[in-house]
Order: C-alpha cells, then sequence, then structure tokens
C-alpha cells in the first residue's frame, strides 16, 4: 500500500509539472512532429509510385468535374465515387493542383482539422479557462490515434467532419445559430450522414440553425454547382447520387454490397445484419471462404424491426436524459454534444472505422471529469469500452467481426447517458444557449 501511495504521489507531481504551459509547449512539438509523419507518408506513397488509397479517387473525380464528364456511374456493380455532388466540386479545386498537390493540400486540411479538433473539445469540456490543460488534449487524441492516421492513410475527412461538428457546437453554446446550421451543411455536402443532426437542432428548438442548415444545402446541392454544370445538370447529378446511395436492401447499404454487412461497417444496421443474419462478414476480402459470425438466422424484415427498436429506445434514452432548458450548463451542454455524436455514429448506416476519431469529444468529457473528481462512476462504463477497443489490436479482424467499436460505442453512450441524468447544475458555470 505504500509504494502503491508513493507512486500515485509520484505521478501527481509529474501531472502537475507536464500541466504548465512547458507541458503544453512539448504537447505542441509532438504533435507538429505526428502530423508531419503522417502527413509526409501518403506524400511518400505517391512519389514511389505506391498505392495512394483514397486519394487517386479524389483526383480522379475532380478532374471528371474540370472537363465535364459524368460524376456518378457504374463501374464493377457500383459507384465509383459515393459522396454527394458538392464533395466532387470541391475536389475539382483541388485536382487542379495535381496528384501530388492534392494529397499534400488535403493532408494539410486533415492537420488543421486535427489541431482545431483538439482545441474545441478542450474548450467545450472545461471552457476557456480550463482548455490549457494538457490532459485535455493528450488523452482523447492518443485515444483515437489509430483512427486520426486512417484519414491520413486513407484520404478520409472523418477529421474534417470532427471539426465541422466541433465547431457547430462551440457556435450554438455562443448562440451563434445561423454559423452553425452552415457548418453542419457543409459536412453533410462533404460526406452526406452529419445532416441527421438536424433532427437535434429541431428538438432543441434552434430554429435558425435548422433553417440555416437547409439553405445552406440548397446552396451547395444546386446552387453553386449551376455556373460549373449548369442547374439542369446539377439536379440530374443529386438526382443520381440520391437513386444510387439513398438505398438499403438484403445485400447492400447505399453502393457498398462487399462492405455492407462486414467487419468494416461499426453501426448499428451493420453489426445487427451480421451477428442476426446469415450473410458474409468478410466480403470485402474475396476471394476467400465466406466467414459468418450470426448466433441466428432472422428474416430480413425482423432484423430490421430489430434495428428500429434499438434506435428508438436510444433516440428516447437521449431525450430523457436531456437537460430542460432552464437546468443546462457549460458542463452538461459538453455532454450532451458527446452523446450526439456517439448516437450519429452508432445510427448512420455505414459506420467505417476512421469515423470513429469523433469519439475525441465523449474521452475528453470523461477525461475532464476524471480530473475534476466526477468520474469515477463514468469509468464503470468507459474501462470496458476501452477494453473492447484495445481487442482489436491482438484481434484486429476478429474483434471488428462482433462489433467490438459499435458496443465500446454503446458503452460510451449509456455511461454518459447516465452522468448527464446525474449531472447537477452549478449556476455560477451556467452558460445556457439560446432555444
Amino acid at each position: 500500500m505504500k509504494d502503491l501511495a508513493a507512486a500515485w504521489k509520484g505521478f501527481g507531481v509529474f501531472s502537475r509539472r507536464f500541466n504548465s504551459a512547458a507541458g503544453l509547449g512539448a504537447l505542441l512539438v509532438i504533435f507538429i512532429a505526428t502530423a508531419t509523419v503522417f502527413s509526409a507518408l501518403p506524400l511518400l506513397r505517391y512519389f514511389r509510385g505506391h498505392t495512394i488509397m483514397d486519394y487517386k479517387l479524389w483526383y480522379e473525380t475532380g478532374k471528371h468535374v474540370l472537363a465535364g464528364d459524368e460524376i456518378f456511374f457504374f463501374r464493377s456493380g457500383k459507384y465509383d465515387f459515393m459522396y454527394p455532388p458538392p464533395c466532387a466540386l470541391f475536389l475539382a479545386g483541388a485536382s487542379v493542383l495535381g496528384q501530388g498537390g492534392l494529397i499534400f493540400l488535403l493532408v494539410g486540411i486533415n492537420s488543421a482539422a486535427w489541431f482545431y479538433s483538439a482545441r474545441l473539445v478542450a474548450t467545450l469540456t472545461a471552457g476557456q479557462r480550463g482548455s490549457g490543460n494538457v490532459w485535455l488534449y493528450l488523452v482523447p487524441s492518443l485515444l483515437v490515434i489509430v483512427w486520426i492516421w486512417s484519414s491520413y492513410h486513407l484520404g478520409q475527412p472523418s477529421v474534417v467532419l470532427l471539426g465541422l461538428m466541433l465547431g457547430t457546437f462551440v457556435a450554438l453554446r455562443a448562440n451563434r445559430e445561423v454559423f452553425a446550421g452552415g457548418l453542419i451543411a457543409v459536412a453533410a455536402a462533404i460526406k452526406a450522414f452529419p445532416v441527421i443532426a438536424i433532427i437535434y437542432l429541431v428538438y432543441r428548438r434552434y430554429w435558425k440553425a435548422a433553417v440555416s442548415l437547409v439553405a445552406m444545402l440548397v446552396f451547395l446541392l444546386l446552387i453553386l454547382p449551376a455556373p460549373f454544370r449548369g442547374f439542369e445538370r446539377a439536379w440530374r447529378d443529386l438526382e443520381k447520387w440520391s437513386a444510387g446511395m439513398l438505398k438499403y436492401s438484403e445485400i447492400s447499404v447505399g453502393q457498398r454490397p462487399m462492405r455492407s454487412y462486414t467487419w468494416k461497417n461499426q453501426s448499428l444496421i451493420g453489426v445487427t445484419n451480421r451477428l442476426l443474419r446469415h450473410v458474409d462478414a468478410d466480403a470485402a476480402s474475396a476471394p476467400h471462404p465466406p466467414i459468418y459470425v450470426n448466433f441466428t438466422d432472422l428474416k430480413f424484415p425482423i432484423v430490421n424491426a430489430i434495428i428500429v427498436s434499438v434506435a428508438l429506445a436510444l433516440g428516447m434514452l437521449f431525450i430523457l436524459v436531456m437537460p430542460h432548458r432552464g437546468m443546462r450548463t457549460s458542463e452538461s451542454d459538453a455532454i450532451e454534444f458527446a452523446l450526439l455524436l456517439l448516437l450519429m455514429l452508432m445510427m448512420t448506416p455505414l459506420s467505417f472505422g476512421y469515423f470513429f476519431s469523433w469519439l475525441m469529444l465523449p474521452f475528453a468529457v470523461i477525461t475532464q471529469r476524471v480530473l475534476a473528481g466526477k468520474g469515477l462512476a463514468i469509468l464503470l462504463w468507459s474501462l470496458p469500452a476501452l477494453a473492447l477497443l484495445a481487442l482489436a489490436l491482438p484481434f484486429p479482424r476478429r474483434a471488428q467481426l462482433y462489433g467490438n467499436i459499435f458496443f465500446a460505442t454503446l458503452l460510451l453512450f449509456i455511461g454518459l447517458s447516465i452522468e448527464l441524468l446525474h449531472c447537477k447544475p452549478q449556476r455560477d458555470q451556467a452558460q445556457p444557449p439560446a432555444t
């Protein structure tokens, strides 16, 4: 016991020394070095003539737009490019720089998004006064570092989407609803699923933000492309994307027939289908013998009924624990925003690993509460969640076959819901946003 107490005391001394201006400066140096390495590796692959993952698709899509070609066309039974039409327009500008220049630009944007995401989660969880706490930067980023690296490695925009959503939450707390709605619209124009946040805006009566979201989406989908592709063609692009991506069947979600129900999809839809139906859980790696992990083999309509029931239950739990307008504080808002991100991760039909860089905010909330001496209860839920996530280290594919990331996210959602339910308002910290 004496040794344990001495070790804890030593850690406390180290923590106080590390949590200083010098510690923050050291962390900034580590961040710059890490982001530089993460950015350099995709560029090195390009210069060595190796595969450049999705960067190749982004470049080709941008060139199609510049040439006036179609954006959405079938190849091998699916769309090559599956993102909303405005995303293709954004890539057109980047592709002017050439393939290497596009990669350089996108990894730079990723690094900026990571930096500002870390700043914003610290601000959301601890306010301006506490946002200098080194642990609020280090711990959340460290816990999601694998998914942040995946964004660089694959060329995915998940960290950018996180930054846009965090900016939305900061804007809502500052009563800048129009700006908040615009940020969600930009995120939805890049990758469609953030648009489901409009349900939250409507429930919380952020009417200006909801109207701003819709208006900005109309602008990005139809008005912005019109000078380049014409209004009629912009409408046709939207129709083709909607017809191809907004569909759900026994064999596919959208245009992902080989990934929809495999271990790569950690959404409620993906995990439920492969655990309750006889579907190949590793079809994306074909040719190979099919892999099945289902515990039973239910009919597709029954599985959908279960999915809808679970989704409704989680949505009702979220509504139940949300405090009334007069009871909201900056502390409760941070937990509420973290819950919204967790809910979106579980509810989107396709939720691949790199999406879970969004866990940065939930982990920051948990870190802040532990540092404030309020985190004992949430640790009972977060430690098992971390253990589930850690299973992917020794068993990277096997753990995900059984939905370890989804169930870890579910545990965090339940734990933070209980935490929000028992979160007592402190009037001296209250910063209720407009509703």
